[in-house]
């Protein structure tokens, strides 16, 4: 038996706002803006390409995966690397600098469990051949 799938667009998951920056590689963003790269990697409120900082895709990610914490059953998203880093950070409890120390490899599968309001990592980039 097949099973059906309720597929929606949800914004609270949508990759973070690069503003300037979208579409360029970073390398190109820091031989223009090194200080600004600099401080939007050390500081999460900083946000010299004018789009989203990296505190507010934490508290949008964090606050969707809670609402989800809260459901019966299984869910799927499919979103973007930036998305699925603030969602491990978030389920760690991890700080906002995490973010940078996470990998997250194109098509990987990153499995989260939401027990008693409380997330756990069950694996992250399955699926990846390298």
């Amino acid at each position: 038996m097949a099973a059906a799938l309720d597929a929606t667009v949800e914004p609270l998951i949508a990759e973070g706002d690069l503003g300037a920056w979208a579409g360029r590689t970073l390398a190109e963003v820091h031989e223009a803006d090194p200080d600004g790269v600099s401080a939007w990697l050390m500081d999460p409120r900083a946000c010299p390409h004018g789009g989203e900082t990296l505190a507010a895709l934490l508290q949008r990610v964090g606050a969707w995966l809670d609402a989800q914490a809260a459901r019966d059953g299984r869910g799927i998203a499919v979103t973007h690397a930036g998305v699925v880093k603030a969602a491990i950070v978030h389920a760690l409890g991890a700080p906002a600098a995490a973010f940078w120390r996470v990998d997250v490899a194109p098509l990987g599968l990153t499995e989260l469990h939401a027990h008693d309001g409380r997330w756990t990592v069950a694996r992250v980039n399955a699926g990846v051949v390298v």
